[in-house]
């Protein structure tokens, strides 16, 4: 079955389906493809930046306007393993909300503006004609089916689909797993709260109906051997840090929402294109300390949707398109990854304990840190 389109997004997530939502609303025929099913939990810290508010403000989504509503935080709280404490205030509010949640509203935007959703679907393929067209091939269920675009999109993550060349970008050799569960019992205030343990960082932040997020990100090799479930993973981790396992005890796992990621490899740089443009943790994967990854999905797909879109309509040609969406994706996220990766090497080094001393000595150090990871206003948002 041969199936034609304007444009066809890979991943039906923040980044994708944002993108789908966007070059829709432009009058292209857009179809959105995941191998999963919707809504579902999702390994995420469902933090949601100052900036990323004002991005899903931007696309119509306001979060406190909707039936369920996201918690709402003020600061960042750090705890290390010894027991020392960093507090840093946000420029703005962030809020809580669960990608069930977030994925769910996203979706029904992008059914709205005339996206076609096709979840629970497998690409096996993607090809790019001469024609300056693409074939995407793709399995669901029992049935074949192919789509023939103009542009593609890959927002598939970590993790590419069969047939997508490798770009040669490296990432980071240290392998990583993800974690996330949500916790009934664990009263947080307006404030994330990020532990430091053997090999990695536990995450505590309020989401909806007053249950809160546990997302860990933990270096493979200091887990083997504790368990394969996420309880297990989260308890090894919490052995590191007394006053996480102390959070931990206070509540109860809730059932169906244990999810986990690996392998996971931090980027060196961005990847913006292959063969494709690419968007969210395609193109980038921060140090999830950072607590910017959900910005840098729907940021990436706000630069990528308006140069697609200019190509789409016949305003540049194909390598025009690559050609901007390369060039103004790397300005925008190097510098961030490269303050990021810096961040992420100070919470791992071996004279952290004395951080809380020093933030107490220079107040400005915790505020810097938090603003040293975000992204810039941009101009896109204000069009």
């Amino acid at each position: 079955m041969l199936k034609l389109a304007d444009a066809v997004v890979i991943g039906a997530g923040i980044a994708g389906s944002s993108t789908a939502l966007q070059l829709a609303r432009q009058g292209f025929l857009t179809v959105l493809i995941d191998r999963q099913g919707f809504p579902r939990h999702k390994t995420c810290g469902e933090f949601m930046s100052p900036e990323t508010k004002e991005m899903l403000e931007y696309l119509g989504v306001d979060l406190l306007s909707q039936e369920v509503t996201p918690s709402r935080m003020n600061k960042a709280r750090i705890i290390m393993p010894h027991g020392g404490e960093i507090e840093a205030p946000f420029p703005g509010e962030a809020l809580g909300i669960s990608r069930y949640e977030l994925d769910r509203l996203l979706h029904q935007k992008a059914v709205a503006a005339g996206v076609e959703i096709v979840t629970q679907t497998t690409v096996t393929g993607i090809h790019k004609l001469d024609s300056n067209q693409y074939e995407v091939e793709a399995k669901q269920g029992d049935q074949q089916i192919r789509y023939r675009a103009r542009a593609v999109i890959g927002a598939y993550g970590t993790k590419k689909p069969r047939g997508v060349k490798v770009s040669g970008v490296n990432r980071e050799d240290t392998v990583y797993v993800g974690v996330k569960s949500h916790y009934s019992g664990i009263a947080v205030p307006s404030q994330v709260e990020l532990y430091f343990c053997d090999g990695g960082y536990v995450g505590v932040s309020p989401v909806e109906k007053g249950l809160a997020n546990v997302a860990a990100l933990l270096a493979l090799n200091t887990i083997r051997g504790s368990g394969k479930s996420v309880a297990d993973i989260l308890s090894k981790a919490s052995r590191t840090n007394a006053k996480l396992a102390a959070r931990l005890n206070e509540g109860t796992p809730v059932p169906g929402t244990q999810v986990s990621v690996a392998p996971v490899h931090l980027s060196d740089v961005p990847e913006p294109w292959s063969e494709f443009p690419h968007v969210g943790d395609a193109m980038l994967m921060i140090p999830p300390l950072c607590g910017d990854g959900m910005s840098i999905a729907l940021r990436s797909s706000l630069l990528c949707a308006d140069s697609t879109g200019k190509y789409l309509k016949g305003e540049a040609s194909f390598a025009e398109w690559q050609s901007e969406y390369s060039k103004n994706a790397e300005c925008e996220f190097t510098q961030l990854l490269r303050r990021a990766r810096r961040v992420q090497k100070l919470a791992f080094a071996k004279t952290n304990r004395l951080y809380p001393g020093i933030a107490r000595i220079f107040p400005g150090l915790a505020s810097y840190l938090v603003k040293a990871t975000r992204l810039s206003e941009t101009d896109i948002l204000h069009k």
